[in-house]
């Protein structure tokens, strides 16, 4: 049975070209039309009765609007139940739309070839609308197309044909991929028969699953004679013509899980023997010669071994797991696209919060500075003063003395306090610090930030308070004018602290687009392994594959010639061997 998916797509390109106007309306007749030759074709009854039941005509015109797809699905796809001839399927649809796509004059090829490659596009193209063939799978095809036509592939001239797909968002539509083949891009120097020759043998094996084929004698079951006929193997039978036109069977032999394949001695003047054997009977078969045998007994095993694994044919299988890794790979690319987003995004917080808390380096600085200057004026007014007040302070010079006394303790719990503002910048130091090993916990910034931010204002509390005591005692003594002086340049070591504060916030964030350019270096390592992944399974994968030649070392020999079967078979056919010469010994 034909997967829905498949069939869909080739009602869609016929629905898309009857759809004239691109609304997605197509007007009942129409749709009459094509719902009774596909059910035609898939040999169901047609009911028209419930397809006017379904498509209800408006006011607005003879368009329906009640969805073909789900009328699809009910009174068409849900009632096949046999088996169908698929190609002619494909051809309804395909008459349908390709006059309106697409001009077949313009060709290499024929107009019959054009169908092929386009029932080949509706095989390998994605499961969405509307329809495209990714790059994959175009290579994958030529691939295919090229060793059937017996030409090399030209990996380098795929690759630059690549590049041309960018701009195309790397997919083709069915009829740009047609005009790629019809205009022999690449088959250039072959001539229009080799290339009609290859489409249909890649047609045969994509789109008719037909795994190998070829001349081979036949016995007969009755007259017992032998018999030239072109047997084309499928997964699930081989079947026999009198001629490759294919115009006469003769007959099917049916593979399931019970039949098994045997080679047979040489009898009868035919060589290069083996048996099929199924259910009800056996079909003996001579190959023109030991290659060849050897070929039609490894294919014929690989379908019976696949019906054992419920699995279908080898090129869906491999076009299933080629679009699984491209499912996974795009998720790959998709989460290092979002982690790369959240690492650019917390980048751009953390230099944010550089760039805030620079200004405020520098508002901080501007304050010093400007307090700076008020300090030094007021320094020349009191020295102004001091001068003025210089022989009076000669004849208060004893009352002086016990005031340093006093101001000598002043001096003690001033300079107490210096040190205190230095220890809280070297707290402040340490806090950048860990900052810095810590920049991706946010929540800390905030709250270091907050804290040194308050910190800075008490502190600056106690230093507008130093400064009205510094005042008071400029006014009395020359003690206090060095107290000044040392409180000023307490204040310039407190300056290139916050200097190089500033500088280690720079060096941090170059830190961080350092780790950013790496990170991007990483993403563009992950995508040329991706790349040389996808390289790898489009050169391993494909039917050529499924077909090996035999064990090159020494074939076992048994008492009915040359081994084709297992040892578990071998060891059965002795134990049945000795049960029967038991028993006539025994008889005896």
């Amino acid at each position: 049975m034909w997967l829905r998916e498949e069939l869909l797509k080739s009602i869609w390109h016929a629905f898309t070209a009857l759809d004239v106007d691109h609304r997605g309306k197509v007007s009942k007749s129409q749709l009459k039309v094509l719902s009774h030759s596909l059910c035609t074709v898939m040999k169901i009854p047609h009911d028209p009765v419930a397809l006017e039941e379904h498509f209800k005509d408006d006011n607005k015109g003879p368009l329906s609007n009640q969805g073909y797809m789900p009328y699809l699905n009910k009174f068409i796809l849900d009632k096949v139940h046999g088996e169908f001839d698929l190609v002619e399927f494909n051809k309804i649809c395909w008459l349908l739309c390709y006059k309106k796509n697409i001009c077949t004059k313009r060709l290499l090829f024929s107009e019959d070839k054009a169908f092929k490659v386009w029932c080949i596009f509706n095989f390998l193209s994605e499961d969405k609308y509307p329809l495209v063939i990714v790059t994959e799978e175009i290579e994958y095809f030529l691939q295919r197309l090229s060793e059937a036509m017996g030409s090399g592939w030209s990996e380098e001239k795929f690759a630059d044909y690549k590049l041309q797909l960018h701009t195309k968002n790397n997919c083709l539509t069915a009829w740009e991929l047609i005009e790629l083949l019809g205009m022999g891009y690449f088959s250039h120097g072959l001539n229009s028969q080799i290339l009609s020759m290859g489409i249909t043998e890649v047609f045969q094996e994509l789109i008719l699953d037909v795994l190998k084929q070829g001349y081979m004698m036949k016995k007969g079951h009755k007259r017992k004679n032998w018999t030239e006929r072109w047997f084309v193997l499928r997964p699930n039978s081989l079947s026999y013509y009198v001629c490759e036109d294919l115009l006469e069977k003769k007959g099917d032999i049916i593979l399931d899980r019970t039949c098994c394949v045997e080679s047979l001695p040489d009898k009868e003047g035919k060589k290069c023997l083996f048996i099929i054997k199924c259910m009800d009977k056996s079909f003996e078969i001579s190959a023109s010669d030991k290659k060849k045998k050897q070929e039609w007994l490894q294919a014929i095993q690989t379908c019976i071994r696949l019906l054992r694994l419920g699995l279908s044919s080898p090129h869906r299988e491999a076009r299933l797991r080629r679009k699984e890794l491209r499912q996974r790979q795009q998720a790959e690319e998709d989460d290092v696209s979002e982690r790369m987003r959240q690492l650019q995004v917390v980048n751009e917080n953390k230099q944010r919060q550089l760039e805030g808390m620079r200004r405020k380096i520098d508002a901080a600085a501007a304050e010093a500075a400007m307090e700076d200057h008020r300090r030094k004026q007021t320094e020349l007014e009191l020295q102004d003063r001091h001068r003025l007040d210089l022989e009076r302070e000669k004849m208060v010079r004893q009352q002086m003395e016990e005031q340093v006394a006093q101001k000598s303790c002043e001096l003690d719990q001033y300079l107490q306090r210096v040190r205190e503002l230095e220890d809280m910048y070297h707290r402040l130091e340490g806090a950048l610090e860990d900052e810095r090993q810590a920049k991706q916990d946010e929540e800390a910034m905030r709250r270091l930030q907050a804290r040194l931010l308050e910190e800075e204002a008490a502190k600056r509390a106690e230093l507008e308070q130093i400064h009205l005591q510094q005042q008071r005692a400029l006014s009395q003594t020359e003690a206090e004018k060095q107290e000044l002086v040392a409180e000023q340049r307490a204040k310039e070591r407190d300056l290139q602290a916050a200097m190089l504060q500033l500088e280690t916030l720079e060096r941090e964030r170059h830190g961080a687009l350092e780790q950013y350019e790496k990170m991007s270096m990483k993403l563009e390592r992950a995508t040329n392994k991706t790349k040389t992944w996808k390289d790898k399974v489009a050169k391993h994968e494909g039917l050529v594959r499924l077909i090996q030649p035999g064990h090159k070392g020494p074939q076992r020999i048994t008492n009915w010639g040359p081994a084709s079967f297992t040892d578990a078979e071998l060891e059965l056919r002795k134990k049945s061997w000795q049960e029967s010469k038991n028993q006539g010994a025994a008889a005896q």
